[in-house]
């Protein structure tokens, strides 16, 4: 049943707050996922036995969390889709997920860099969201917590590992923050469907929470020799909303070609 925030009549959100609620939920969800599939790829071709199992379980807590956003956010929406609907049967410009989770694996620095920026962001986002007003947000916001809590100590530790380490670990390292670091200001750039869950205490500001990141990137740099590019290497205002947007790199289209096979070579198959 729908979250008793949205059911309660006194409370009772409108017909467009449970849209832009779906909408969020969504574009959470998509984040989570594809991000969750490029982590499974480093199955059996990680550099160390450790890693070939700790990368594939950090994207299944990824997944874990996409199948419940998903799950709510069909619920909300009403329209019978379900969570394998909106994860295998959507179109690329359909997909609201941020550039930096898409982009691809390359190394292992790129890897470990775009799980830190991305961890560090859906920590606070996550301990935030356990004072939402929906129990279900707040429900899902307690486990996600916790996961990203251990997501977000692995990446730290292993950047700080390869920026401190050998010469040529570091110049990969910072070769890795060049190249991701314009994708970050996506992150605090909600689209209208968060900022209205935000404003009326679904979801978290995630303008807020900008501070806080930057000061855990922050730290983690200073401990692995690592510089930060200068602000104006990010995106500029008008393109903060590119992935929220449905407006992707290539990437994506080769991802989904993979991560959908099998529905669609088998319309309607069920596990």
């Amino acid at each position: 049943s729908a979250s008793e925030f949205l059911q309660t009549p006194r409370r009772r959100g409108t017909y467009v707050m449970k849209v832009m609620l779906s909408e969020a939920l969504i574009a959470l969800g998509d984040d989570a996922l594809i991000l969750g599939h490029r982590l499974s790829e480093w199955c059996g071709h990680a550099p160390m036995l450790e890693e070939d199992l700790s990368l594939p379980n950090i994207g299944l807590d990824l997944i874990g969390q996409a199948r419940n956003l998903y799950c709510y956010a069909g619920e909300l929406e009403g329209q019978g889709r379900s969570e394998d609907d909106l994860a295998f049967l959507r179109n690329e410009r359909e997909y609201r997920h941020i550039t930096l989770v898409e982009r691809a694996n390359q190394d292992f620095a790129i890897t470990m860099l775009r799980q830190l920026f991305f961890a560090a962001f859906m920590h606070p986002f996550w301990r935030e969201a356990q004072t939402s007003k929906d129990k279900i947000i707040a429900g899902i916001a307690g486990k996600a917590v916790k996961e990203h809590a251990y997501h977000l100590r692995h990446a730290g530790e292993w950047v700080i590992r390869l920026g401190d380490g050998t010469p040529y670990s570091h110049e990969r390292m910072q070769a890795a923050v060049a190249q991701l670091h314009q994708d970050t200001d996506e992150l605090f750039a909600p689209s209208d469907a968060m900022a209205q869950c935000a404003q009326s205490g679904l979801l978290p500001d995630i303008t807020a929470l900008e501070s806080e990141w930057s000061e855990t990137i922050s730290t983690i740099f200073q401990q692995a020799q690592l510089e930060m590019p200068e602000a104006d290497m990010r995106q500029n205002t008008s393109s903060r909303l590119v992935g929220r947007a449905g407006i992707h790199t290539e990437a994506l289209g080769h991802l989904l070609s993979e991560l959908q096979y099998l529905q669609r070579s088998y319309p309607g198959a069920s596990w």
